[in-house]
């Protein structure tokens, strides 16, 4: 098979793909890479260095895309790519459907295999492809945020460990998943008093469990979060519904309850953002502010640390690559379920229950 690897030509996306090692691999199994010219730079890795593992450079997107059998990106297609991608190609990418009707339509169009990093599901529930960037995510939450309490920056000019005489900044962590646990971890190393609200009392057991006693758990409902959003600087909206729209656990009227300053960063915006007044930033233009709050709402949060991300999802997607590419996607997904569950479009129809509600559609049998 040949494979492709563009350059990500998102607003301030450095992630790439895949990893010289991962070419390498690829190689090995006889089949055919094609790297965009410079697609690796922001990560540290260089023309030279996908040459060594046996790769092709292309000078242009166009031609990665035109020459390849499957693409293996970091992010969502934009509009400038959907009239590269082919008929019966597979993109194996993060895609985040139900966020974006317009992304939705142009793959329904493209008839393309779109595999969704995102919707990959162990049987355990778990989503392994989706886990190391909520994990770069959490923990980015909490260096972010720390930095958008600073006054300067029109935050409550609060440090989060406090010091002698002065009570440490308040954190509230909204789903105890993986960026929950993460951004809670962070948050405490740096001295923070955590709260953490989830609905499934396994997931906060196991937060009591394995956190110290400055983490405290609580029972999410609409009660809680508004009790709690009054006294906290640093909320992180952490909930996720696996290929559906995040639901709105903060809702406008409740960020006049808050105090000026407190910070919100939505790691859920991918998924539409747990907090109503949730809209996508970048890293160019991070932050926007409303009744005194501070919003950081980057969708691709991870991208602002290309090198540790590049790593840490090419460990996780390449076997998953290697089955796609030496089997074929159908042989592939039927003899492993986590893959087919990332089955999200398939040449022209929906096949991903939760986006096809979120769209009023019916999803079809892949």
């Amino acid at each position: 098979m040949t494979v492709g690897i563009p350059k990500e030509i998102k607003n301030n996306e450095s992630r790439v793909g895949m990893t010289p090692a991962g070419v390498f691999e690829l190689v090995k199994n006889n089949h055919t890479v094609y790297v965009q010219s410079g697609a690796g730079e922001g990560s540290g890795f260089f023309n030279q260095d996908y040459q060594q593992a046996g790769a092709t450079i292309l000078d242009t997107i166009g031609q990665v895309y035109a020459m390849s059998d499957m693409i293996v990106k970091v992010k969502e297609p934009i509009a400038e790519e959907y009239s590269l991608i082919q008929e019966g190609q597979i993109v194996f990418t993060y895609f985040h459907f139900a966020s974006s009707e317009a992304l939705t339509k142009a793959m329904i169009k493209s008839k393309a295999i779109c595999i969704a990093y995102e919707t990959v599901e162990d049987e355990d529930g778990t989503l392994p492809l989706l886990t190391p960037m909520s994990e770069v995510a959490g923990r980015m939450a909490i260096q972010q945020g720390a930095k958008y309490l600073e006054k300067p920056v029109k935050g409550k000019g609060v440090l989060l460990g406090g010091v002698p005489g002065v009570s440490p900044g308040r954190v509230l962590v909204l789903g105890a998943g993986t960026v929950g646990i993460q951004a809670a971890k962070m948050a405490a190393g740096l001295g923070a008093q955590v709260t953490i609200l989830d609905v499934n009392m396994k997931r906060l057991r196991y937060v009591n469990d394995i956190m110290p006693s400055h983490v405290v758990t609580g029972f999410s409902n609409e009660f809680n979060i508004r009790k709690h959003i009054k006294t906290n600087d640093l909320i992180i909206g952490g909930v996720l519904l696996k290929g559906a729209k995040a639901p709105n656990l903060i809702t406008r009227d409740m960020l006049k309850e808050m105090h000026p300053g407190t910070v919100i960063v939505d790691v859920a915006v991918d998924q539409g953002g747990c907090v109503e007044t949730t809209k996508p930033t970048t890293h160019e233009d991070p932050i926007y502010i409303i009744d005194d709050v501070v919003h950081y709402c980057v969708a691709n949060m991870p991208g602002a640390v290309p090198y540790t991300s590049t790593v840490a999802l090419t460990n996780v997607t390449l076997p998953y690559v290697l089955k796609l590419a030496n089997l074929g996607w159908r042989s592939a997904c039927k003899m492993d379920k986590s893959l087919e569950k990332g089955l999200n479009v398939v040449e022209g129809e929906i096949v991903y229950k939760e986006i096809a509600e979120t769209f009023h559609l019916e999803p079809v049998l892949a």
